[in-house]
Order: C-alpha cells, then sequence, then structure tokens
C-alpha cells in the first residue's frame, strides 16, 4: 500500500478566506461602542469573551455574535443603548453574506490530487455556516467525506482516520493552524502539513513541532504536492 492515500484538508483559511471578515467585524465593533467606552484593550476584550464562551457555543459566526454583545454590555455597565446591541447583530450576521475567496493555488491543487488520493474535508464550526461556504466555493465535489466537527484534537481525527481511510499512518492532515490541523493529527498517528495563513486567530497558534519526520511547513497550498512526496520518498 502506499505511504499516503489520503489527504484531508481544513477549510476556513486553508481554502478559502475567512478571518479577513471577523476582523473587519471587530473593527466594526469598536466603532459602534467609541461612544460608550473608552476600554483601551476592547478587541483583547472580545477575544478573551470568545475564547471563554467556545465551551458553550462552540466556533463559528453564531458564538462570536452573541460574545459581541456580551462584551458590550460588560465594557458599558449594561448602558449602551438597545439600537446598538441591535447593530452589533446585525454586524455578525453579515458575517453570513460576505462572498466565498479561494486562495491561491487551492482549484489547481486539488484537481491534481483528487486522480491520487482520496480527499476530505475537515472542517469546524457552525454547520449552517461551513455548509453554506462550502457550496458557495464550488469545491465540494473534489471531496469524497465531508466532516463539520465541533473541535479538533487528536481523538476526533482517530474517529475520522477510522471512518474514512485506511489509517492515521495513510493519511495527511494540511491547514493553517498549528493548533487544530497540525499537532492533534500528528498525535493521532498521521502526516500533518502546515500551511500559514497571514491572519490566524491567537487561539489557533502553538509551537511547531520540531524534528519530527510526519511534519513539514509550506509557503502555500501549491507546494502540497511536494511535501507529500517528500514523505512517500522518506524510508
Amino acid at each position: 500500500m502506499p505511504r499516503i492515500t489520503t489527504i484531508a484538508l481544513d477549510a476556513d483559511d486553508t481554502l478559502w478566506q475567512n478571518e479577513q471578515f471577523f476582523r473587519l467585524t471587530e473593527q466594526r465593533f469598536t466603532e459602534l461602542l467609541k461612544d460608550y467606552t473608552d476600554a483601551p484593550d476592547l478587541t483583547d476584550r472580545l477575544i478573551a469573551s470568545v475564547t471563554k464562551n467556545l465551551q458553550f457555543y462552540g466556533f463559528g459566526m453564531k458564538g462570536f455574535a452573541l460574545s459581541m454583545v456580551e462584551t458590550a454590555l460588560e465594557v458599558t455597565d449594561h448602558r449602551v443603548p438597545g439600537t446598538v446591541i441591535a447593530e452589533i447583530l446585525a454586524a455578525g450576521r453579515e458575517l453570513l453574506t460576505y462572498p466565498i475567496e479561494t486562495l491561491p493555488y487551492v482549484d489547481q491543487t486539488l484537481e491534481t490530487l483528487q486522480d491520487r488520493y482520496r480527499l476530505i474535508l475537515v472542517t469546524k464550526g457552525d454547520i449552517f455556516d461551513q455548509e453554506r461556504k462550502l457550496a458557495a466555493s464550488g469545491l465540494a465535489d473534489y471531496f469524497a467525506a465531508i466532516e463539520i466537527v465541533a473541535d479538533k484534537n487528536a481523538e476526533t481525527y482517530r474517529r475520522i482516520f477510522a471512518r474514512h481511510t485506511e489509517g492515521p499512518e495513510h493519511t495527511l492532515m494540511a491547514g493553517n493552524s498549528l493548533r487544530s490541523d497540525v499537532l492533534p493529527p500528528l498525535e493521532a498517528g498521521a502526516y500533518a502539513v502546515y500551511v500559514p495563513h497571514d491572519l490566524t486567530w491567537s487561539y489557533e497558534r502553538a509551537d511547531e513541532p520540531e524534528n519530527n519526520p510526519r511534519y513539514a511547513r509550506i509557503a502555500h497550498l501549491g507546494e502540497l504536492e511536494s511535501a507529500i512526496a517528500g514523505f512517500e520518498a522518506a524510508v
């Protein structure tokens, strides 16, 4: 059996732009509150709220919108007008309207890899939003399986690999998050390729694994095939 038979790919900020729209929403959030608070760390307070609320709301725009409302109430001692809360919620809903912009090399890479490997999509977040983005991207037909999960950890990957692959030793996961797309699949026994994105949420950052023969870092998705070849050629 070939060394690698299945390629798993992350979605947000690996296949298409995502974080930049959350950054725009953060800016809108601070603009809406500028007349009601002079808190110098408003963005940090918001991100702290989002992170705290992951256990309740999970990842995605719904949890982000609710965390904006919670933060607005906290930093203004509940003095923020209802009209501003309505605008904050509207800003959250706008996250569902931004166009899907695939990243460079995505189409070419998927087109090339689909003939040699089974491709599966592994993404986390709100099911409705992720399904919407996937449909709008036009990329769904490349994937033999699509997994939308609440979180990405080693056990999640073991379950997915058992369901869709010949085993982690024959599977590679590629994505832009060290915390979610690299370290857990490595722990599960798979290969992992880190594809950095210019904008990455602080929650998703982690130290790169050192001297791990099943890990590689590439500059963009167009280099994924070369990274796979390197793994397959290794003794």
